[in-house]
């Protein structure tokens, strides 16, 4: 087998940000010792999440076995997924905030699956995943992501599951939405149809460059998921 150093594309504030987590819960649980460190634990999670590494790549280049580069990475996305904020608390924050609007959209995640597992199968995007449904600022800095549906469900379906417009409307955020979620009552969607008035174009385009920081966040997302 041969080895070769690799260049990971995250900050060190990144690393020491996750070995703190794992170091505190070592510390809950009582466990001191470990075969990799917390920073080494970190490292690996990392290397899994931004690259998709394998299980068995990951346990060769840190020295540990499969099973436990495994258990290293389930452990450590549980306690970084505990520390996210919920629907309800993320859409307060955007609030006090004070953001003009915020956007929302689905992106597709995209999984290994065979043709046989149809739920996961997106028609629009062909191809096997899972739904995400995600807020994000003007700025296009992501305020939250829902859990994962199978990349069958629609956009709009997948809203009403999570109830996302209904807290962004009890909240009284504006909220600028695509041609997925068309039926909703509350979001602003861009106008439908062919033959549009000059005037109907020109909103949509209007429309469609204040989302476009929403796309660009879900696009940042897709960079850094890895779902096997």
């Amino acid at each position: 087998m041969l080895f070769y150093r690799a260049a990971l594309p995250l900050s060190r504030k990144t690393l020491t940000f996750v070995s703190g987590i794992i170091r505190r819960h070592r510390a809950t649980i009582g466990s001191l010792w470990r075969k990799l460190d917390p920073g080494q634990q970190a490292l690996l999670v990392l290397a899994y999440l931004r690259k998709g590494e394998t299980f068995a790549e990951l346990a060769a280049g840190f020295g540990v076995g499969t099973a436990t580069a495994w258990r290293y990475v389930t452990e450590t996305v549980a306690l970084l997924a505990a520390r996210a904020p919920g629907l309800r608390q993320a859409v307060r924050d955007a609030k006090k905030a004070g953001y003009a609007y915020v956007v929302i959209d689905g992106t597709l995640i995209a999984i290994d699956r065979v043709a046989a597992d149809r739920p996961f199968y997106s028609g629009k995007h062909r191809r096997h995943g899972m739904n995400l449904q995600v807020i994000a600022s003007p700025d296009g800095d992501i305020l939250w992501v829902s859990g994962a549906l199978p990349g069958s469900v629609h956009d709009k379906k997948a809203e009403w599951i999570w109830g996302v417009l209904a807290e962004l409307e009890a909240a009284g955020l504006v909220v600028l939405a695509d041609k997925g979620y068309q039926g909703s009552t509350y979001a602003r969607l861009p106008y439908k149809g062919r033959n549009k008035p000059q005037s109907q174009k020109d909103a949509n385009k209007a429309h469609a460059q204040l989302r476009s920081p929403g796309e660009r966040a879900n696009a940042q997302l897709k960079t850094q998921c890895h779902l096997a």
